[in-house]
């Protein structure tokens, strides 16, 4: 317990559910390597015991986690800089999940979001797991005593809960313990669109695989799906309110900026005037310069998983080190006894 401000740290995570696409890189990945050089600790996970709130083939399961640490460490993620692991290996995600779960109200789970998405009709068949997992986020956050976590914006929700779980403990316990962690949401493409529909989030659930653009695909690919995203016949105009109404070239902007570096402004402001026959190209060609690296490590990384399996291994050492002490603690303040 502690009444001094927090040392800023970042945690964030991502479910291995395979596929990981342009989206998730754009959106979160990218954003992760350029905090880990900011100064401020940096601890990312692949949240596998999320994963299960749905069904999962063990081996299926095993092979997408390794293939999204694959992801994070191709995408440049340092493990010596981050610390990298999957939330499994670390106990006390779970532990302090169900202290949280016995703070956190039934009203803030009825109104998340996300539930009501997944389970659709059939909520009365979901598990209990899928209901109560915004609770286990807030765990996996409040586990390091994270005071900023990047996520995309419809997961901004969740670090809201996390902010309202943290005040209510301090306040039932009258302790300053946990911080109330900020979401990041910056950047151009922080929500890249399907390339088939510029209304709906690119994911790796949607039925068309030329919706989106996996991070293991190959140059071939990356260049045919962008040729042939939708789009319309108007030219690009020269600024950005003008792509009102245009939600795929909107969205192929911000992808050409999320992958370049630039605003959407600066990238509208150089294709002034080009038809998609001249634009895609330039896409394309940048897509597969920047995404090809990171795919042939990928597949060079899942050739031989030990060296996946020792970083997420000594990841988990790491994380535990942080995580058990505040666990410790957690349990002092809500009265168990801890004789061994």
């Amino acid at each position: 317990m502690t009444d001094t401000p927090f040392t800023p740290r970042v945690f964030s995570g991502i479910q291995p559910s395979g596929n990981l696409t342009l989206g998730n890189y754009l959106g979160a990945v990218r954003r992760f390597v350029e905090m880990q050089n900011s100064g401020i600790e940096t601890i990312y996970c692949m949240v596998d015991m999320h994963a299960i709130t749905v069904w999962q083939d063990p081996g299926d399961l095993r092979r997408r986690t390794r293939e999204l640490a694959a992801a994070y460490l191709a995408c440049g993620l340092d493990p010596k800089k981050s610390i990298l692991f999957n939330q499994s290996q670390v106990p006390a995600h779970a532990e302090l999940g169900w202290v949280l779960n016995c703070v956190t109200r039934l009203g803030w789970m009825n109104r998340m979001t996300q539930f009501k998405d997944k389970a659709g009709k059939n909520a009365e068949k979901m598990s209990l797991g899928l209901y109560a997992y915004p609770s286990l986020m807030a765990a996996d956050i409040l586990a390091y005593k994270a005071t900023h976590v990047p996520v995309g914006e419809d997961q901004k929700q969740h670090v809201e809960l996390t902010r309202d779980i943290a005040n209510k403990f301090n306040h039932d316990y009258k302790v300053n313990f946990f911080p109330e962690p900020e979401p990041i949401i910056e950047g151009a493409a922080t929500r890249v669109m399907s390339l088939r529909d510029g209304s709906k989030k690119m994911s790796k659930s949607d039925p068309s695989d030329m919706s989106r653009i996996n991070m293991m695909d190959d140059a071939d690919t990356i260049a045919k799906k962008i040729r042939k995203a939708k789009t319309d016949p108007e030219p690009l105009p020269d600024n950005l309110d003008d792509l009102a109404g245009r939600p795929e070239a909107r969205n192929l902007i911000n992808i050409y900026a999320g992958i370049s570096g630039q605003t959407p402004e600066a990238v509208i402001a150089e294709v002034a005037g080009q038809q998609f026959g001249q634009f895609k190209p330039l896409l394309a060609d940048l897509a597969v310069a920047h995404l090809s690296p990171i795919a042939n490590e990928m597949h060079r990384l899942m050739g031989d998983v030990s060296e996946i399996d020792r970083i997420l291994g000594d990841g988990a050492n790491r994380a535990a080190e942080i995580a058990e002490p505040i666990l410790a603690e957690v349990f002092d303040i809500v009265g168990f006894v801890r004789s061994r």
